[in-house]
């Protein structure tokens, strides 16, 4: 007789089948979203009903196999193909792939979901998010853009607004000095007309002097107008259009004084006009700077040697200004000599703390030759953005050998002051004369020559620009050139992934058996590495879906045949009980 088990058996097929056309349908549809990772659904029989288990083996028998009629099927579960998709470029420097098992970081509504979709753009707030809004999560860097790992943070790259400036450290210098240039006999030479004291200058200037150091300006006479003084307190003493070589000298200017002296007049002039008054007398046994012969009254002022130091002072270059505005000229100075000796100049910009460009001019001088052991250069370095009285920075001697190469330290220390500008002072930098094939020599030439081949310094620069390594490091790009790290992408591994849950929104959140994530940045535990400008695509194999489908289609239609059979086969029972 028709047996109603079937009926129920049959409706196992066509349940089990129908969840497999479920799981089929997903990855099909599912075929063009990123990162999507197939699943597939397994069969297992469902438990047997046992008319006999079967006996053994005896003396007059061979013994029975076990006789047991199916229940028909079940699901036994689902699992899920975590394998890599293929790695598409999309030339989009924002999108991620994750060519190795580790998972993306996300925040979602403060949870982390774990990700392989790498879609990431950036919000309002410059935060890296996903297509949904969830935040990447990562490693920050501190002040000095180093990674700081440990804590995972959002990931915030904040194209055009992060700004950027780095102080000079280092400026490479690059050149030849003409080592058959003449050595400097002289420095240059300028002569004032002469100035007498008062007859009432307190302190007078001492039996047969003119003139002493410490007369005070207003004390001098004015030698258009004798017994009237030539200067009045509340004038301005200006120093405008000196030229030091090929170079003009910058504008200076000293405000007389009731107290102001005549050695206060030389300092300035000094430091008016730049001259370094520290490498001891010039060949000639004159001393640089400005000097006052107190019997005539007569003031000079000696430069330093080398032609690229030589002063050209005109009587129209040192004026007297009236605080009406009136100008005058009194100073009549006289050229007796310029400087010679091979000497060469070169300018170049440095950069401080705040970015702000900060001119040095620097100056080689041949100072000796040592016969058969090579030759000695001077260097005197100057910047007019030195914010101290003067523009004088350091002097100092490089020894170079007989084969023209540097034997001396090829570094030299540099300070500025920038007390008053915001930056940070003193501002210290260093002058490298060696260490490279570009270095500096010393060679027999026409002319010499010298320039700043580089400086690791820049201005203020804005990020522009980012990518992202294989190690998940963000390195970001400025306008100034400049590169830095900005973060690094963590990701997370799991012993068993296939336990994870899909949390939906190509996220999935930890299960019972898939352990927990550790986090970890990529290229490391097995983690894979990023692939910055491409994403990871769908892993679904749609001929073999195809196929399941075709299968599970089979499969149901079957199970559906053996409900109808036994359906026939009950209603021929019935008709025989009418």
């Amino acid at each position: 007789m028709a047996s109603t088990t079937a009926f129920f058996t049959g409706l196992t097929g066509l349940s089990a089948n129908a969840r497999n056309l479920d799981v089929i349908g997903n990855n099909i549809s599912n075929v063009n979203t990123t990162a999507f990772k197939s699943s597939r659904m397994l069969f297992a029989s469902q438990f047997n009903r046992t008319l006999s288990a079967g006996t053994a083996p005896g003396d007059a028998t061979g013994g029975t196999n076990p006789t047991q009629i199916g229940l028909g099927t079940t699901i036994a579960g689902t699992q899920r193909n975590f394998s890599t998709g293929s790695v598409s470029p999309t030339g989009d420097p924002r999108d991620l792939a994750i060519d190795g098992s580790g998972f993306f970081i996300v925040n979602r509504d403060g949870n982390n979901v774990f990700t392989r979709a790498g879609s990431f753009r950036q919000n309002t707030a410059n935060d890296l998010v996903t297509i949904s809004g969830e935040r990447v999560q990562g490693f920050g860097v501190d002040q000095d853009f180093n990674v700081v790992q440990g804590v995972l943070t959002n990931i915030n790259i904040p194209v055009g607004q992060l700004t950027l400036a780095e102080a000079t450290e280092n400026v490479r210098l690059s050149g030849n000095l003409n080592a058959g240039g003449n050595v400097p006999t002289r420095g240059s030479l300028t002569t004032f007309a002469a100035l007498g004291a008062l007859p009432a200058a307190a302190p007078p200037p001492g039996p047969g002097n003119a003139l002493a150091l410490n007369t005070r300006l207003i004390d001098v006479q004015d030698p258009a107008a004798a017994g009237s003084p030539l200067f009045a307190a509340g004038q301005t003493i200006r120093v405008s259009g000196v030229r030091k070589g090929t170079q003009n000298v910058p504008n200076a200017e000293l405000t007389v004084a009731a107290t102001t002296t005549v050695q206060d007049y030389l300092t300035f002039l000094n430091q008016a006009l730049n001259l370094n008054v520290s490498q001891g007398p010039n060949p000639d046994g004159r001393s640089p700077g400005a000097a006052l012969d107190t019997a005539t009254g007569v003031i000079t002022i000696v430069g330093n040697v080398g032609t690229a130091n030589s002063l050209d002072i005109e009587t129209a270059d040192i004026n007297l200004v009236q605080p009406s505005g009136a100008i005058r000229n009194p100073f009549a100075a006289t050229t007796t000599s310029t400087a010679d000796g091979e000497s060469v100049l070169t300018s170049f910009i440095a950069y401080d703390s705040l970015g702000t460009a900060v001119t040095v001019n620097l100056r080689m001088v041949l100072e000796s030759k040592q016969g058969g052991f090579g030759t000695t250069w001077r260097y005197f370095a100057e910047s007019p953005d030195n914010q101290d009285v003067t523009d004088v920075l350091a002097t100092g001697t490089l020894n170079f050998d007989a084969s023209g190469r540097l034997t001396s330290a090829p570094n030299i220390g540099i300070s500025i002051d920038r007390t008053g500008t915001g930056a940070q002072s003193p501002f210290n930098f260093n002058l490298n004369f060696g260490g490279s094939a570009s270095a500096v020599t010393a060679l027999a030439n026409n002319n010499s020559s010298l320039a700043a081949l580089s400086q690791d310094g820049a201005p203020i620069g804005t990020l522009n620009a980012y990518a992202v390594g294989q190690d998940g490091i963000i390195t970001g790009g400025f306008s100034n050139g400049l590169t830095r790290t900005l973060g690094q992408v963590a990701v997370a591994t799991f012993a068993n992934p296939e336990g994870l849950v899909d949390a939906g929104g190509n996220g999935f959140i930890t299960g019972p058996n898939s352990g927990s994530a550790l986090v970890t940045t990529p290229l490391e535990l097995g983690a894979g590495k990023i692939v910055g400008g491409a994403l990871e695509l769908s892993n679904v194999d749609l001929s073999q879906e195809f196929i399941n489908l075709i299968l599970a289609s089979t499969g149901y239609s079957a199970s559906s045949r053996v409900i109808t059979t036994t359906d026939q086969l009950m209603q021929q029972l019935l008709a025989i009980g009418r």
